[in-house]
Order: structure tokens, then sequence, then C-alpha cells
């Protein structure tokens, strides 16, 4: 028993003896691979650390490169507020003149006008004014039929009023010469065809003058006439009768005298437009010695001008070769009120008296005198004028006038009345109008003008006509 156990013993010490060291070594290579893949784990955690610490560097290099940007972007924003502050504390620059005209060596020209259609329906009490003649075309009061025709009703259109003008401007050593031409299609009733077919008419001077400092000389509106006083109308005109209405030759100075105030002196073209006795007809004598003198003061301010001027001539004329001659004088005071500081609302007027100065006046509308055959002499023609205007604005484009014109004629005691019966003795008109400028330099306009006239013998007859006018000016 005690051997068998005793071998049992050994057998199993023997195993164990062999088991041991296998386990041993199998504990050994285990210990081992954990080793390995500590270090692995290592190797890996100190590469995601350096990774780590390169993207953590590369963020503080944004971060910094960023908040550099940002300074300098405040750095620049201070920067242009201290600019806009000190533009900001500047008055603003004078804007830039645009070109205007074109120049040809020292001489600057330019072009300029406006082109018209005028639409007319015009009613006569007492009878019809010629086709293609100047009554049709504008309100010429001495064309009023008068007496006990039958009453008409015509209808025009035309383009004749159509204007261009040139302006020149050249620097001479120091002295500003300037020129000036106008001209339209009005005046001359035209050769080149008619109503019927080409409506052509002829090309008639109006304007043509130099100014060499203070002097002019050419063909302009009379210093005699205040231009400032005739209203805006769809006419050519606007109240033919009450105002000073002449464009001549002449040689003008003007002469500056301070505070808005200029003065005129002109000696112009003379011409004598006499009736003789029992005929109304106006004659063109052609037979004037001196030239008529005129002189006009000027007065401008903020809101009003004022004209005052005056008038002396000598009407001539010869029958058979035998002259006569009378003298002659006018008095003129015209001004315009402004409603505002834009100017685009006035009242505007003009009172004249003449003697012996009717071409001056309503369009020679009477005789400058009557000769009288029998004692080779000219009675006098007395003659006083008025007009006046009212223009209001009624909204940004849009304005309207008010207009009243009349003219009364003293004939002379000496001439009997049966002598004289058929001559112009008085005449007025009145009108309203609405203009319309949708655009710049467009007019658009409708108005109605009612007008009489009367001969020394009573009779009388009367015009009403509504016109409808478009303008392009430029």
């Amino acid at each position: 028993m005690d051997i068998a156990r005793k071998a049992v013993i050994g057998g199993l010490l023997a195993a164990s003896a062999l088991v041991a060291p296998q386990h041993a070594w199998a504990k050994a290579a285990s210990v081992e691979d954990r080793l390995d893949r500590l270090e692995a784990e290592m190797t890996e955690l100190r590469g995601d650390l350096a990774s780590a610490r390169q993207e953590n560097q590369q963020l503080r290099i944004r971060a910094e490169q960023a908040e550099a940007r940002a300074q300098a972007a405040e750095t620049q924003a201070r920067a242009t507020d201290t600019r806009l502050a000190a533009l900001e504390s500047k008055p603003a620059p004078a804007p830039v003149a645009q070109p205007d005209g074109f120049k040809s060596g020292a001489t600057t020209f330019k072009l300029g006008g406006y082109l018209k259609l005028l639409a007319a329906s015009t009613r006569y009490s007492e009878g019809e004014v010629a086709t293609n003649s100047l009554g049709r075309d504008f309100y010429l009061p001495q064309t009023i039929p008068t007496g006990t025709g039958p009453a008409s009703r015509v209808t025009d259109f035309t383009a004749k009023q159509s204007r261009f003008w040139l302006n020149l401007d050249t620097a001479v050593s120091g002295h500003s010469v300037k020129g000036y031409l106008e001209v339209d299609f009005q005046t001359s009733p035209g050769t080149q065809g008619s109503q019927r077919t080409t409506n052509g008419y002829n090309l008639a001077l109006r304007r043509a003058y130099m100014m060499i400092d203070r002097w002019t000389f050419g063909q302009d509106w009379s210093t005699f006439q205040y231009t400032g006083a005739l209203p805006e109308s769809t006419d050519y005109v606007g109240g033919a009768e009450g105002t000073v209405f002449v464009r001549q030759p002449l040689i003008r100075y003007s002469a500056p005298l301070g505070k808005g105030a200029t003065l005129h002196l002109g000696v112009e073209n003379p011409e004598s437009g006499t009736a003789n006795l029992g005929s109304p007809s106006l004659i063109e004598n052609g037979d004037d010695h001196m030239p008529d003198f005129t002189a006009r003061l000027a007065l401008t301010g903020k809101r009003h001008e004022l004209s005052l001027a005056g008038l002396v001539r000598q009407v001539r004329a010869e029958n058979a070769g035998v002259a006569t001659t009378t003298g002659g004088y006018a008095v003129s005071l015209g001004g315009k009120l402004f409603f505002n500081d834009a100017k685009t609302g006035d009242a505007r007027f003009m009172v004249t008296y003449g003697q012996n100065a009717s071409r001056y006046i309503g369009l020679n509308f009477a005789p400058d005198a009557v000769y009288v055959p029998a004692t080779n002499k000219l009675e006098s023609v007395n003659v006083l004028a008025l007009i006046g205007a009212v223009r209001v604005p009624l909204a940004p484009g849009v304005r309207a006038n008010l207009m009243g014109s009349y003219q009364n004629i003293d004939y002379s005691d000496s001439l009997a009345l049966a002598n004289i019966a058929t001559f112009n003795k008085k005449a007025w008109s009145a009108a309203a109008n609405l203009f319309y400028s949708p655009v710049k330099n467009i007019d658009l306009g409708i108005e109605y003008r009612h007008g009489e006239r009367e001969l020394v013998n009573g009779a009388d007859g009367s015009t009403d006509r509504v016109e409808v006018a478009a303008k392009y000016s430029f």
C-alpha cells in the first residue's frame, strides 16, 4: 500500500516536472506580446500626439493671422472714417461744366432754337382774312374784319414759326467779341409752295448782330422795347396791340451803372409809315434823313425787373419832290415781378405813350402821322398802349397764363372825322392758356383768345381763336 502510494506520488511529481517548464514558457510569451502591443499603442499615441501638436500649431498660426487681419481691417476702417470726416468738413466741389457748343479756332459756336407746330381754329364776326396772310398766322388786330360782313370760321396748321439761332463767341486780344444770327419762316408769306401742296416758306432774318465789349452793331430788338413784358403764349406775339415790338438795324452802347442798373443808348434805322388823308393804308416813305434815337434804363433785382425807355425821332415824307417833316417821341414803362425765387411765376406789364411813333407800337396798328396834301403837312397821331400778363405755376411742369392788351388812338383835331372815318381807333384782346412740359425742352399749350377792333366811324369786328401748340426747344 505504501509502495503503491509512493509510486503514484512519484508519477505525479514527474508529470508536474514535465508540465511546469511549458507553462512558464507560455506565460513568458504572453507578456512579450503584451509588451509589443503596448509599444505599438505607445507609438500610435506618440503619432497622434505629434499630429495634435502640429494641428494645434497650425490653429495658432491661423488664429494669429486672423487676429492680424482683423487689426489691419480695424486700422483701415479708422483711417477711412478719418478721411470721410475730413471730406465732410470741406465744401462740396462745384459741378464740372459740360462742353457747350463746339470750337473752331478761337471761336465757340452754339446752335439752338425750336421746332413748333401750331394748329388754330379762328372765327371772325364780320368777314374773312385772306389765306396765307399774317393775320391767319398770328393775332394781328389790324386784320380783323369790321362792318357787317358774314361771319366766317377758318382752321390753319403751320410750322413756319420754327426758329434757329447761331451764337458765336471769340476772345480777341482781351476783348469779348460775340455774334448772333437768328432766323425763322414766319415773316415772309413764302413763294416755294402753298398749303395745298408743299407748304414751303422762305427763311426770314430776325436778328443778326455783333457785340464788341459794350457796343452792339447789327439788327436786334429796338432799344426802346422791353422784351420781358411779352407773355408766354401760343401766339407769335401774345397781345400785339398793347406792346412795343420792333426789330431793326441799330448801333447801341450799354453802360453798367452798378447795383443791377444798366443804361442802353441806341441810334436806330429810321422809317416812317404814314397814311394819306382819306385812306388808312400805310405808306413806307423811305425818305427819312435822321436816325431814331432811343434810350432805356434797365433795373434788375432778385424779385423784379424794371425798364424805362424813351424815343425821339423825325417823321419825313416827300410828295412830288416836296418834303414835309414832323417830330415824334414816345415813353414806355415796363416791368416784371417774380412770385418766387425760382422765377416760375410772375406778373408783367408795359405802358407806352407816343406821338408820331406808331410803328414802334402794336406793329403799326396806327399810322405814324397823317399826310394832308392840301396843306403839305403831317398831322399828329397819339397812341396809348397797355399790356399785362400773369404767369402762375400750378404743378411741376404745368403753368397757366392770363393776359390782356389794349391800344387807343387820338388823331389831330385838325382832321375832319369824315376823312379818317375808316382809320383804326382802338383794339383790345384777352387770352388765357395752359402749358404743360412733360419732359425737359418740350412745351405743349392750348390757348383761347378774344380780340376786337374798332374804327373811327364806330364800325367794329371781333375774332375768337383757339390754338394748340407743340414746341421742342434745343
